[in-house]
């Protein structure tokens, strides 16, 4: 049985006609009306004339400002509407343009892979309701299992790199406020957290950078490692943290004073690693290093020890007057 057809609430134009006539011939009535009744030409008819003509006159100001009013009410609807459909417009072209990002990333091919890292980049600074998603995305990419390649034979091994250096690349590039000048950078992403776990990171440049807060938890760290200046404003985590080369860690606030650091606990450091005086909240407790490395500078309370378990290495320890 088929279903009735709906009918439109809108007026007709039927309706319309007959409500204009209507009016129409209600004025020449009333019209008619007063004429006959007030159209002697007797001064109190002349005065009643002028009393209706103000009262018709504050009437047709008062019919007026209604109808500017509705036509308020009806362009605050239109534009409203129009509000409406542009953001579900521009959100479906950032779901279309970040389905297809992250298409990318999964490519066998890595200058489509690159591709995809620098379409997230330019998605995130145009749209930032939108960075968290995208920095998410790219510290999964980073995540994935990595094996470093060992010469420059590895054509596969070397593409692999150059993608993962450029998704490294856009946190230091927009996690910085400011420049090595002190200048405001407006490329700048706030509050941003950092999800590393277990990644593999090589030539990690992470200098003067700001973060809420970041997890390296069983992170290795190869060649270099930089985070001098950089602030860790709501925490980090660098437990079971391998460091394989040099580790720059001067001037960084590791978030202490919030109360959520996790510290250094079981981290290895096999290469050289400054800290410096001016480091804070930094928790070295259980950390250890390669004895045979000279260039070894913790944080102020701070000093290393022979490990008698290990004699290649040494443990960290807190001073005494600090213990």
């Amino acid at each position: 049985m088929p279903l009735p057809a709906r009918r439109s609430r809108a007026l007709s134009t039927t309706a319309i006609t007959v409500w204009a006539v209507g009016l129409a011939g209600g004025a020449v009535v009333v019209t008619a009306l007063l004429w006959w009744l007030l159209g002697t030409g007797r001064p109190e008819d002349t005065q009643r004339l002028d009393a209706l003509r103000t009262t018709s006159s504050i009437v047709i100001g008062a019919a007026g400002g209604a109808a500017l009013l509705l036509a308020a009410r009806r362009q605050r609807a239109v534009e409203l509407d129009l509000e409406q459909k542009d953001h579900d417009s521009t959100e479906r072209r950032v779901t279309e343009l970040y389905g297809k990002a992250a298409d990318q990333l999964g490519s066998e091919k890595a200058p489509v892979r690159l591709a995809g890292i620098y379409a997230l980049e330019r998605l995130a600074q145009d749209h930032p309701a939108h960075r968290q998603t995208v920095v998410n995305l790219l510290c999964a990419y980073l995540r994935m299992p990595y094996e470093p390649p060992l010469d420059r034979t590895d054509g596969a091994g070397l593409q692999e790199r150059e993608v993962r250096g450029a998704a490294q690349g856009v946190f230091e590039a927009h996690l910085q406020p400011v420049d090595e000048h002190g200048e405001p950078l407006s490329v700048f992403w706030p509050d941003i957290d950092l999800n590393l776990v277990g990644a593999t990171l090589e030539w990690f440049w992470f200098r003067r950078c700001r973060v809420r807060t970041a997890n390296f938890r069983y992170a290795t760290f190869r060649e270099i490692a930089a985070f001098r200046g950089t602030t860790f404003a709501g925490g980090s985590d660098f437990r079971d943290t391998r460091w394989l080369g040099t580790a720059d860690l001067r001037h960084a606030d590791f978030g202490q004073s919030v109360g959520s650091v996790r510290g250094f606990h079981a981290a290895s450091f096999d290469g050289t690693v400054t800290f410096g005086a001016e480091v804070s909240g930094a928790n070295l407790d259980g950390a250890n290093a390669r004895a045979d490395i000279a260039a070894r500078t913790w944080p102020a309370g701070w000093h290393d020890e022979p490990d008698p378990a290990h004699p290649n290495r040494v443990h960290v320890v807190r001073d005494a007057a600090g213990a």
